[in-house]
This record gives structure tokens, C-alpha cells and sequence, in this order.
């Protein structure tokens, strides 16, 4: 799917490469004229954002990012603080993922229902802005079981890192090449991805993790994810700070006590983004 999108690149300058890159992205974001930016401020969407500020000016610019109980906080102040630094024209709109029972279930389309209340309420400010909606999905992205792409793209969205033919690897390289911030900011997703597919969603839950992550992010652990299993939470790290965690075990486990958990694990394969999701489509209980 990927060949699809992407252009070949040819040199041996990995900085010619990356300029070839940033160029196509221009391109893509040039012919756009206006567009609405769902902003999460990760290294994607902040690629997508900075370019397109850069290039269209701010007034042709809104970075949007969705506020819901499946936001962590620090992830909300992170956007707000990247926009006064970077002059972004932003703000933040309201989302109610949580209201729709077909989200609530968590089955292997949750994706699809939570970026079709995404594209319901952008889709307005797009209308306003006479803009196109664009979303930071990267070549990598179109790998995985992401239905929230087709939701998205049902409704007229557009990837400009797709079309630029733009890896994970490629937008970090632009992203440092232009001095962001952003650029080695591990990768996050929503805090219902924490969430078993077949487990319920419910705000209870979403705070529990929230806490759980929060107290583990002022112990030193950046890049995260606690699963959610009841009274359970399953710690996922980086491979390099296992035996960081083991040294602060103690710390630990009083943290994550604290937002609620009865046991603490740490998982010794190490952080794998999606692996709930990998999981469960092999799973015949789990329904689509």
C-alpha cells in the first residue's frame, strides 16, 4: 500500500534526501492553499503544522487539537506550549468520543468511531476556514490495522506526508534538519489504546491510565504505556530502561498503586505500539 504514495528517492547525501523530502512536503502543502491541521503535537503532525505555517502563513493556517478524557493532560499542555513557541494559530475543540456506544464497545474499529467525531467537528472549522482538513499520517502508518485513516479520509481528509512519500525515519530527519523540537518525541497515542479491545471504554478508566502514566512521567519515564487489565497495569518501556524500572521498582509500584491498580507488572518484551491491537485481531472473541 505503501509503494502506492510513495516516490522514489534517489542520492547517497542523506541530507540531499532529506531536503528532496522537505521539498515534496512543501509541494503537497502548497497546492492545499488553506488547511485545518488535526494537531496531537507529535512529531507528525507538528512536521505537517510548522511546514504549513511556514509556507501558507498562520491566517491560512488553524492547528487543531481534540480535547476528550482520552488526551493526557501532559499531552494537551505539550500543544498548547509547541503553539506559543512555534506562532501557530491554534485551538483547542471539544470532542465526545465517549457518547457514542459504537467507541464505548472498544472493538477493532474504535479508531474509526473516535476520527469520525474527529472529522465532525473539524469539518466545520474547515468549512469556516474555506480549508482542507490534513492529518499526520506518515507511510509507516498505513502498515497497521489504523481504521481511523478510512474514517478520516471518507470525509475529505488529507495526508500530506503520504503523498510526499514521507517514513517516520524521514519526517524525524526533516524535523531535526529544521531545528523542531518535536523531532525525537516518542511516539503516543490516544490513552483508550491502553484499553483491551473488548474491555469498555469508560472515563474511569481513561483517568486511571492517565494517573498511572502521569506518576511514571515524574519518575523519568518518557516514552510509555500502562495497559489497562482491572486491577492490573501492565507497564511497557523502552527496552533500555527495564533495568532502570527494576532499580525504581519500589517507586514504582507505589506510583501505580496510587492511581488505583491492586498489581504491577512490567512487560520484559519492551514498549510495542498497537500490540492491544495486534492481539485482539487474532483473537476470535474480539469483535469488529
Amino acid at each position: 500500500m505503501a509503494s502506492a504514495y510513495a516516490e522514489t528517492v534517489t542520492g547517497d547525501d542523506p541530507a540531499e534526501l532529506t531536503g528532496d523530502a522537505l521539498v515534496r512536503l512543501q509541494a503537497v502543502v502548497a497546492r492545499l492553499g488553506r488547511v485545518v491541521v488535526a494537531f496531537s503535537g507529535g512529531a507528525d503532525s507538528a512536521l505537517v503544522a510548522a511546514v504549513a505555517t511556514k509556507l501558507l502563513g498562520a491566517e491560512h493556517v488553524l492547528c487543531a487539537t481534540a480535547v476528550s478524557p482520552s488526551l493526557a493532560p501532559e499531552d494537551l499542555a505539550h500543544c498548547a506550549g509547541i503553539a506559543d513557541e512555534w506562532g501557530l494559530r491554534w485551538a483547542a475543540v471539544t470532542t465526545h468520543e465517549l457518547d457514542d456506544p459504537a467507541y464505548v464497545r472498544n472493538d477493532l474499529d474504535r479508531c474509526y468511531h473516535c476520527k469520525r467525531e474527529l472529522m465532525d467537528v473539524l469539518m466545520p472549522l474547515a468549512e469556516s476556514e474555506r480549508a482542507t482538513v490534513v492529518l499526520g499520517v506518515n507511510l509507516d502508518d498505513l502498515r497497521d490495522h489504523r481504521p481511523g485513516q478510512q474514517a478520516a479520509a471518507e470525509r475529505g481528509a488529507v495526508f500530506p506526508l503520504v503523498q510526499a512519500g514521507l517514513d517516520k525515519a524521514t519526517v524525524r530527519k526533516v524535523s531535526q534538519g529544521l531545528g523542531l523540537s518535536t523531532w525525537d518525541r516518542p511516539a503516543a497515542a490516544c490513552l483508550a489504546s491502553r484499553v483491551p479491545h473488548g474491555t469498555p471504554v469508560s472515563l474511569g478508566i481513561l483517568d486511571q491510565v492517565a494517573a498511572a502514566e502521569s506518576s511514571l512521567r515524574r519518575l523519568g519515564f518518557d516514552a510509555l504505556r500502562v495497559r489497562h487489565y482491572g486491577d492490573l497495569a501492565r507497564i511497557e518501556l523502552p527496552l533500555e530502561d527495564l533495568g532502570r524500572a527494576i532499580d525504581m521498582r519500589d517507586k514504582i509500584v507505589t506510583a501505580i498503586r496510587g492511581a488505583g491498580y491492586r498489581y504491577v507488572t512490567v512487560d520484559l518484551e519492551g514498549l510495542r505500539s498497537g500490540n492491544l491491537s495486534r492481539a485482539a485481531a487474532a483473537s476470535p472473541d474480539v469483535r469488529r
